[in-house]
């Protein structure tokens, strides 16, 4: 079975819904932070978005025609999987609508050969898959920010009673890296069903 990896830019104070001006992927990256994104899309054939994050990843990144971080080479080619339920064409490359129960397209796609699918961004999708248990593993980077608001990874209500700490870095920038996966068994209690 496939791992399936939630990647989020966070807050200090757990937000992941970015209502400031906090994150800027036309910033000029740091190096390590870009080898170790770098190091995920060689790890990962899949990439998993709901559908205003394709939306928005669609409306940036193909127009950054003088990209040197690769970001845009690696989502042109990357396999792309969209879930909606009102999308038909996603006008982007190697795209692909997944529309019914989210939970059950997402389980599918994890039994397909192949490598991580990685999901970032996506609220709504990353709530579902977290409440439904699929979630192998957490990669957060944590800016040093506070937002005081906005939605977080983990929905109210739902626990998960250990993670495993698998990697742990800081950045010059000042942003902070840990990868997490849950304790095996202990996927997470409380919520139940799609958000």
């Amino acid at each position: 079975m496939r791992t399936l990896v939630i990647t989020q830019n966070v807050t200090l104070d757990g937000a992941i819904e970015m209502l400031d001006d906090w994150f800027d992927p036309s910033g000029e990256p740091d190096p390590e932070y870009l080898a170790l994104t770098h190091r995920q899309d060689r790890e990962a054939d899949a990439c998993l978005l709901g559908r205003r994050t394709f939306e928005d990843f669609r409306g940036y990144w193909p127009l950054q025609s003088d990209d040197t971080t690769g970001i845009t080479d690696y989502l042109d080619r990357v396999q792309k999987y969209v879930v909606s339920s009102t999308m038909t064409d996603p006008q982007w490359q190697h795209s692909t609508v997944l529309t019914g129960d989210p939970v059950e397209q997402v389980r599918a796609l994890k039994d397909r050969p192949g490598k991580d699918i990685v999901c970032t961004g996506s609220i709504t999708l990353a709530h579902a898959l977290v409440t439904a248990g699929l979630v192998d593993e957490y990669r957060l980077f944590t800016h040093p920010v506070v937002q005081g608001r906005g939605r977080r990874l983990f929905p109210d209500g739902h626990a998960i009673p250990e993670l495993r700490l698998l990697d742990a870095r800081s950045f010059g920038s000042g942003v902070t890296y840990a990868a997490y996966r849950p304790a095996r068994g202990r996927e997470g209690r409380g919520h139940t069903g799609v958000t």
